[in-house]
């Protein structure tokens, strides 16, 4: 009888565990399918960039004697923000204005020289042709005439002298003057301007540094238009075009979104990486930003409204297949689902599910997979 007892206990036990494990209902939670819109997005991670920027620094090598900007300074175009040590320039000005100076003079004086000639050679012109008037009644004579003529020839070659004396004066003026530019040039050098308002967002040197022409003072960024460099996977570049709405997330804020536009599609794929770069414009940035920040984007490329959607997470894969499971009549049931358009979220169901439809899942993270029949009791 013991034996029997043991027996009957251990087939009782058995049978609860197969009821509980097969048989009891099983804790669902639930979903009610509905109609709504469902918005496809194209994710980019990227950077915060400027559209204009410029490596602000001189044209000449020198010493720095004052930096007037430094990190977060707004700039104004046509400001000067670097000044370079110029002594030796301004010498070499003062002594170029001199030549110029010395030059003009020259050439005064070769004009003058010009007006001296003119006036010989009038007056040899005049004796010459008395003197040919009085050889012709024997009032002077040949020898005489021949004087005349000669004194002519002397005095227009003077002519020739004088006009090759002005113009080499001129050239040597346009030297000078040449010479001058280049020289105040280089001293307009040794002060460097903002090339448009701007923020500072780099400051490389200080006063007293010693720099090359070339060289990097100020790293300088215009406001009027931010955007992300964002880097998005080319099997998706015939989904994109400019204009395209955006979101914003930068990581330093992942709870806040700001709104973007495509503004520029990259022509180029990474060889490596197999992405294109997409601009997106941001025109309202956090409070707190910074150049080469990372941020991502989701670039809005479809829209579907008023269809029947689906919450991501409650898909199923299932020999190959993707449905859901139905409550009907208090039992799971499989249903087979075509999706249509997928949303960060939510997807459009195009077929296997109508609104007012039951999905279910298990209760809990540990329910284990669902099976097709089975009793379940929504929580």
């Amino acid at each position: 009888m013991w034996l029997v007892a043991r027996i009957g206990g251990v087939l009782a036990v058995t049978a609860l565990a197969i009821w509980w494990f097969a048989l009891a209902p099983v804790a669902v939670s639930s979903h009610t399918i509905a109609r709504g819109d469902v918005t496809a997005e194209v994710l980019g991670t990227g950077t915060l960039e400027a559209r204009v920027s410029a490596v602000v620094g001189p044209k000449i090598s020198g010493l720095i004697t004052e930096i007037t900007a430094d990190q977060g300074d707004t700039v104004t175009a046509g400001s000067t923000l670097i000044y370079l040590e110029g002594t030796d320039l301004e010498h070499q000005v003062a002594v170029s204005e001199a030549d110029v100076a010395a030059a003009k003079a020259g050439l005064d004086r070769l004009r003058a020289d010009q007006a001296r000639a003119a006036a010989v050679q009038a007056q040899a012109r005049l004796t010459h042709e008395r003197l040919l008037g009085a050889l012709a009644s024997s009032a002077s004579s040949r020898q005489e005439v021949d004087r005349a003529a000669e004194a002519l020839a002397v005095a227009e070659a003077e002519i020739a002298r004088a006009a090759a004396g002005f113009v080499e004066g001129q050239k040597r003026l346009a030297a000078a003057e040449r010479s001058l530019d280049f020289h105040r040039a280089r001293l307009h050098d040794t002060t460097v301007e903002a090339p448009f308002d701007g923020l500072v967002v780099r400051r490389d040197r200080d006063a007293g540094d010693v720099v090359t022409a070339g060289s990097s003072v100020l790293h300088v960024v215009s406001l009027e238009e931010m955007w992300i460099t964002a880097w998005v996977d080319e099997t998706e570049l015939s989904r994109l075009a400019e204009g395209q709405t955006a979101r914003v997330i930068f990581r330093s804020e992942p709870e806040t979104e700001y709104p973007g536009v495509v503004a520029r599609l990259g022509r180029e794929t990474d060889r490596e990486t197999r992405e294109i770069l997409v601009d997106v414009r941001v025109d309202r940035l956090p409070a707190t930003w910074a150049i080469g920040q990372r941020a991502e984007v989701y670039i809005r490329v479809d829209h579907r409204e008023d269809t029947v959607v689906l919450p991501a997470s409650l898909l199923l894969r299932r020999d190959g297949g993707t449905g859901v499971m139905v409550d009907e009549g208090g039992r799971a049931r499989w249903h087979d689902v075509v999706v249509g358009l997928s949303g960060r979220e939510v997807v459009e169901v195009a077929s296997g599910l109508v609104a007012g439809d039951v999905v279910v899942a298990p209760g809990t993270p540990s329910g284990g997979a669902l099976r097709d029949g089975r009793r379940i009791r929504r929580e």
